[in-house]
């Protein structure tokens, strides 16, 4: 018979789908296993409409065979076929699925579950072939016919012998070159490997031989052997009732899927049906992977369609708050691009991966309310990145997690929710304090921390980079705002202080004005504080950018550096005070090294490097000449 040219727009759409529409080679197994698979769905279905019996659902399979020495890997499977007509329409004219026209006839039938949508997936066998040759028998029909084609020249079809029903791929795998080894596709590993990764989930078993070896009876030699074996899993774990699958099962599949050596720390499953149906098995991992909190880590959940693994790493169903979830998704409403290896932006993803948010969420929420100790390990990993998600988007899921942040209180030496913090605010507290430091023993030892310790308020401590910029856009909880202890408005001394500070300030005016200007532009004012007790001075700030948030952003690789509106406080209680008075009146170049020396001694006490350590040391021995 003359070769036929195919009936598609020209050679290069051929070459078109070889070359350029699949990212991976390796994707012409699924393709060939899921175009199996339809085919055995078909003749069920069709048998169950026509209420023949005589076909067991057990006795369909599709087999796999590999034969290196010629370069071969056969397909082959028992479903509907088929007729001459058939090859003609299906892999005769490119783009043209057999899949999509039977899943249309049956539009009202829910059960009908085809892969199949485009009719590309077949010529992706091209990318590793340079033969391919399909026999295939029609089920209920006495004639078989083969496609042969060796690609852009086009294809023959002739009759031949086939005993049963069914379709068998034969692929001639092509030759290594310098850029391609195409050995590795006959290797059984590789596509046991390949068939486990994309098509563990496809309902009927797929078998392939499997070289073995045992050692032989009553004696220490081994033997060789090869055994049938079934290589998939056929039912999914998020497929079946929550009583037919034991922690242990779950356990194992996440440390197998997702290559961790520990028991998740929470499993969620969750299953909706509607304007996106879907099932999903989601993790959440007892400790971050290594490359966790670099560019280099990626987020996002193996999503299936119709238990066929379309992509390994989805990230459009999570938000970035929750890229340490690990699990899979599957649907059957996604709309795939053509090469089914990336999704196209619909209505459905968006509403899975709100489902899946709300659902994380709940569940976290769930886990911290009847599981402290479990929600404060799964913390310990992860709150860095739900605190990082306040903060993100200019807060726009601050309202979400605002209920899921832990920071450590001064008073109950541990760790608080804010609703927590609200609870026991003392009667008349106007706001929510906090500090910010290196560690928590640090930040209680604050100068600024002991008139707040005085009053008997609560203060969270601040220790992580993000900390302080998550609450500045949250702002205030339940009405109440959150201030920095260092900040110029704290506003927690009494009548009494204020007037005392005011009269400080007006006899000593000119003292604090000469100390600023010796400081040169290092401070914005020099001022006696309300805030301190038994230290002498400190540095406090004006304005939104604290000290803790100018170290954060001038670490950042950024062309500009900012620069809080500095504060440099002085305690009119502390003998240094008297001191400084004095030297007002008698020294007052001498007042200045104190001014420098005092100032660079409240940087070191907010664990702020200073300028010039050599000058600070000279400046303290010449006290002591």
């Amino acid at each position: 018979m003359a070769m036929k040219q195919f009936e598609a727009e020209s050679k290069r759409l051929l070459d078109l789908m070889i070359n350029s529409i699949y990212t991976h080679k390796e994707i012409f197994i699924r393709e060939i296993i899921s175009n199996a698979s339809d085919a055995i769905d078909k003749l069920y279905y069709k048998a169950l409409e026509s209420g023949e019996t005589g076909l067991d659902r057990n006795d369909f399979a599709i087999d796999i065979n590999v034969d290196k020495d010629n370069r071969i890997i056969t397909i082959n499977d028992n479903g509907i076929g088929m007729t001459k007509e058939d090859l003609e329409n299906n892999l005769g004219v490119i783009a043209k699925s057999g899949s999509l026209a039977f899943k249309s006839e049956n539009e009202k039938n829910d059960e009908i579950d085809i892969i199949g949508q485009f009719g590309v997936g077949f010529y992706s066998a091209f990318m590793v072939s340079d033969k391919i040759v399909v026999k295939t028998k029609a089920y209920n029909n006495d004639e078989a016919n083969c496609w042969e084609s060796e690609g852009l020249d086009g294809y023959e079809i002739t009759p031949c012998e086939k005993a049963e029903h069914g379709t068998e791929i034969t692929l001639h795998i092509k030759s290594n070159t310098d850029d391609e080894n195409y050995d590795e596709f006959l290797q059984q590993y590789t596509l046991r490997t390949l068939i486990k990764k994309y098509s563990d989930y496809i309902r009927y078993p797929i078998k392939m031989d499997i070289d073995k070896s045992r050692k032989k009876e009553d004696s220490d030699e081994y033997e060789s052997y090869v055994e049938n074996e079934v290589i998939n899993s056929m039912v999914p774990l998020w497929k079946k009732s929550r009583g037919e699958v034991t922690d242990e099962e779950y356990n194992s599949f996440y440390k197998e899927k997702f290559f961790d050596w520990q028991d998740p720390l929470k499993i969620i499953r969750t299953s909706t049906e509607g304007v996106a149906t879907y099932s999903a098995l989601l993790f959440i991992p007892k400790k971050p992977p290594m490359d966790y909190y670099t560019r280099e880590y990626e987020k996002g959940l193996q999503l299936y369609a119709s238990g066929v693994m379309i992509m390994e790493k989805c990230a459009d169903l999570l938000p970035d708050y929750l890229s340490f979830v690990k699990g899979v998704v599957d649907s059957q409403d996604l709309s795939l691009n053509i090469s089914r290896e990336m999704l196209q932006h619909d209505r459905q993803l968006k509403v899975i991966e709100s489902r899946l948010e709300k659902k994380i969420c709940s569940e976290l929420s769930s886990m911290l309310k009847n599981d402290r100790e479990k929600y404060e390990e799964f913390f310990a990993g992860f709150g860095l990145q739900l605190k990082y998600g306040m903060y993100d988007g200019y807060g726009a899921k601050k309202e979400e997690l605002k209920d899921l942040v832990l920071f450590y209180s001064s008073t109950e030496d541990k760790l608080t929710t804010l609703a927590e913090y609200v609870g026991r605010m003392k009667e008349g507290q106007e706001a929510i304090y906090y500090g910010c430091g290196e560690t928590y023993e640090r930040i209680k030892q604050l100068p600024q921390a002991d008139a707040i310790a005085e009053k008997g308020f609560e203060m969270l401590c601040l220790i992580d980079n993000v900390d302080e910029f998550a609450l500045k856009i949250l702002e205030k909880y339940e009405e109440k705002p959150f201030k920095n202890i260092s900040a110029d408005d704290i506003n927690i001394e009494s009548d009494e202080e204020k007037e005392e500070s005011k009269k400080a300030v007006e006899e000593n005016k000119d003292m604090l004005e000469y100390m600023k200007e010796a400081l040169e532009d290092k401070v914005k004012e020099v001022r006696i504080s309300t805030k301190l007790r038994k230290h002498p001075v400190c540095i406090s700030t004006d304005g939104a950018i604290s000290m803790e948030m100018e170290k954060v952003l001038n670490a950042m690789p950024a062309a500009e550096k900012v620069t809080a509106e500095r504060v440099l406080e002085i305690n009119a209680k502390h003998p240094v005070f008297k001191a400084l008075t004095n030297l007002y009146s008698c020294d007052k170049e001498k007042l200045k090294v104190y001014a420098d020396i005092l100032y660079n001694q409240a940087l070191l006490i907010e664990g702020i490097a200073i300028e010039d350590p050599v000058d600070f040391s000279e400046k303290i021995c010449s006290l002591m000449d």
